[in-house]
């Protein structure tokens, strides 16, 4: 695979020397192949593109899929016969198992269900290393100063996520720390369910020479350190899971004094789009396609809002991903990016999720992750969808929708406690808890959005 991945490397430089008709020309080769693949070893593309052309090197031609088709398909969307449905659940129900190889091949990463399916994805050996092989054409990540503050922190890397579980960034993380031990050893994750003054101590006696995590963890640590509880001094920070804007990556770089690297990326597809210090995401396109498009998924021209957008993922043949609904709204820049990238560049303007911000015991804001309430919530028995809503500072709003079978009230308080416990350990008080009588609502695009703050000035 070493051999592979320098193999990957050498085009995906390729690609960028070559500009966009060499981009163009990888892209409708990797798609042809990936659909022959897919057509070969996939009941479920098989049945699907029937009617198609024998070579098919444009994603316009195909059909448009999603998770909620590809989830009930699953045994017939795989490409390989041993794969099952009932093998995978299997296997992400065992906690010990996270990073490990299902069948000795795959890595497994779930979703937590944004729009109302969880999502179950298999990475090969290709898709995984497809990160490394792109960021190597765009060079060095660090001037040789901040190269040598890594070296001072014996590169000690951090990532503040939601331990436990299989989803993607904390299986991706066990999975080097399986193959390179050594290295492993070097990498710490941090669970944002902390207390926030327990994790800026642990924070504090790490010392990190890389700081990762979802954009809001970041953003709450960077005030952290601002008020100078945290201190630490990393060379890199690397915020996921949320829009960056240049707003907040420029408030990371200097709360941290660290180069701030941005990245789009998807269970789906992790290796979406590279960040520039313009704020635009450069979508690496000889391996992932991306389609703006209206609610009818009809093409939306350059400089307009997409309704969402379609996912086409090169490289993953286990799980292969063609015009797949994604949810987000984007829009693509019409002009070249003044960063100089022969990339397409977009917004992401579905993704963006502000923090949740309470009255505190003696007056002060406490402010909360979104995602501390996702990790809590989805461990919840019964609970199949929820949504909060901030109706006032000191008023969340709880829409349920629970799955078959289950106990409404018991699944209730269960909910209630959690949610009270959560805000009590962080400091938040006198708040009220409503269960709501309405059901989730869903965006036009295709999501819910679980975390909705109160209106006004952030």
């Amino acid at each position: 695979m070493a051999e592979n991945r320098r193999q990957l490397a050498r085009d995906a430089r390729r690609a960028a020397r070559g500009g966009p008709p060499e981009i163009a020309r990888q892209q409708r080769a990797h798609l042809a192949a990936l659909v022959a693949w897919a057509r070969a070893n996939s009941p479920f593309y098989r049945e699907l593109y029937r009617g198609l052309p024998g070579d098919v090197d444009d994603p316009a031609r195909l059909p448009v899929t999603g998770k909620e088709t590809l989830m009930a398909r699953f045994d017939d969307w795989v490409t390989d016969r041993e794969v099952t449905r009932e093998k995978v659940e299997a296997f992400v129900a065992d906690p010990g198992l996270v990073g490990h190889r299902f069948l000795g091949k795959y890595l497994v990463a779930t979703t937590s269900g944004t729009s109302g399916v969880r999502g179950l994805f298999l990475l090969d050996e290709r898709a995984t290393g497809m990160e490394t092989a792109l960021a190597s054409r765009a060079g060095g990540m660090l001037a040789a100063r901040d190269a040598v503050r890594m070296l001072a922190r014996g590169g000690r890397t951090a990532i503040v996520t939601a331990p436990g579980g299989h989803f993607f960034t904390v299986a991706g993380t066990a999975r080097f720390q399986l193959d390179h031990p050594r290295l492993g050893r070097r990498m710490r994750v941090f669970s944002i369910r902390r207390p926030l003054p327990d994790l800026v101590e642990e924070l504090n006696r790490f010392d990190p020479a890389v700081l990762s995590g979802f954009l809001g963890m970041l953003t709450l640590l960077a005030g952290e350190q601002e008020a100078g509880r945290l201190r630490i001094r990393p060379a890199l920070v690397v915020p996921g899971g949320e829009t960056c804007t240049t707003g907040r990556r420029e408030r990371l770089a200097a709360a941290f004094g660290a180069k701030v690297s941005t990245a789009y990326a998807a269970t789906e597809c992790s290796f979406l789009a590279m960040g520039c210090a313009h704020g635009w995401y450069h979508v690496c396109s000889d391996w992932a396609v991306l389609e703006p498009v209206d609610a009818d998924h009809r093409p939306v021209p350059p400089g307009e809002l997409s309704h969402t957008v379609l996912l086409s993922n090169l490289a993953n043949r286990v799980q292969p991903i063609l015009r797949y609904d994604l949810g987000d709204s984007i829009l693509l820049r019409p002009d070249p990016c003044p960063c100089g990238s022969v990339f397409p560049a977009v917004q992401v303007h579905g993704r963006a999720a502000d923090l949740l911000t309470f009255p505190g015991a003696h007056g002060e804001p406490v402010s909360l992750s979104p995602m501390l309430f996702g990790t809590l919530l989805d461990r919840v028995p019964g609970l199949g969808q929820y949504q909060l809503v901030q109706t006032s500072p000191g008023t969340l709003r709880v829409r349920l929708r629970l799955t078959d079978g289950t106990d409404t009230d018991q699944v209730w308080r269960t909910t209630h406690d959690e949610l009270t416990r959560l805000l009590a350990e962080h400091g938040a008080a006198g708040i009220t808890i409503e269960r709501a009588t309405e059901a989730p609502h869903q965006e036009p695009g295709g999501k819910f959005r679980r975390i909705i703050p109160a209106a006004g000035p952030r």
